[in-house]
């Protein structure tokens, strides 16, 4: 069945990859960006089916007016893909007041507004499916990225708890976790602090540690996973993209357990 789907950040990336796997199969797509002429390949080649719109998510209101107006165009909502964001690259001690305030504003804060937007419109429809592109790094950290891991446990939070508000209306919410990819939210998308050179040592096990290509996945073989995902009746709220993210997820729990039961008897005290 024909869907209409509306993904944030469509202009490249996944959003623009997973933009023309939707249009190829003949669902309707509203892709909105800052600059919509990024999109201009993908209307001359769909024509009608593809709506682009021009948004800034940081911005509440225009996040409102677009979603209302996607809506009204192909006349439902099915699905909201929330995919614009960015990453900070830099230690925390490196981070400056304004860029730790706009990795929150764009990760957080413009999927908040483009969620709050699409709640009223889905809840009318009585079904919706709200995807939240989050990372294994709203699972596990990583040194260098510590705002960028700030935001998306703070995307995985929102979203676990919007799951259980908006069940009985219908409405699904799914995290989407991808591990890196090449080329990956480190390009041209990417902003870097000013660095501090006590960290260089950090920053080089970081940059070792990113040599392994094959860590790394490809952003098209997301594709299908995604199209799985999208028509799934009973989607799951968390999937992994990647082969890395689950193996290093577990080892992480497992040593959070470890940590957690070694001081349990501490803890159960502190009940009183």
């Amino acid at each position: 069945m024909t869907k209409a789907i509306l993904i944030t950040g469509a202009s490249r990336g996944f959003g623009k990859l997973w933009a023309e796997a939707f249009l190829k199969r003949g669902d309707k797509v509203i892709a909105t960006a800052r600059n919509t002429s990024a999109l201009d390949d993908l209307v001359k080649k769909y024509g009608d089916n593809i709506l682009p719109l021009q948004l800034d998510v940081t911005n509440r209101e225009a996040a409102f007016t677009v979603v209302q107006k996607a809506a009204q165009h192909f006349g439902a909502l099915d699905v909201v893909i929330n995919n614009a964001g960015y990453g900070l690259f830099g230690t925390i001690e490196e981070t400056t007041e304004a860029e730790a305030r706009s990795q929150v504003e764009a990760n957080v804060f413009g999927l908040l507004w483009v969620t709050q937007a699409a709640l009223p419109i889905m809840r009318k429809q009585g079904h919706g499916h709200i995807i939240q592109v989050s990372s294994v790094l709203g699972i596990a950290t990583l040194p260098m990225l510590g705002m960028y891991n700030a935001s998306k446990f703070a995307v995985e939070g929102l979203s676990e708890t919007l799951a259980s508000e908006v069940k009985e209306f219908g409405i699904n919410i799914t995290l989407v976790e991808p591990n890196g990819s090449a080329p990956d939210f480190a390009g041209t998308s990417a902003i870097h602090s000013q660095p501090i050179a006590a960290y260089d040592n950090v920053k080089a096990a970081v940059q070792e540690g990113m040599k392994d290509e094959s860590s790394f996945g490809k952003p098209e073989a997301t594709v299908d996973a995604i199209l799985k995902l999208v028509d799934a009746t009973n989607p799951p709220l968390r999937l992994f993209l990647g082969k890395v993210a689950l193996p290093w997820a577990k080892q992480v729990y497992t040593e959070r357990l470890a940590e957690w039961e070694s001081w349990a008897e501490v803890a159960t005290a502190a009940h009183g």
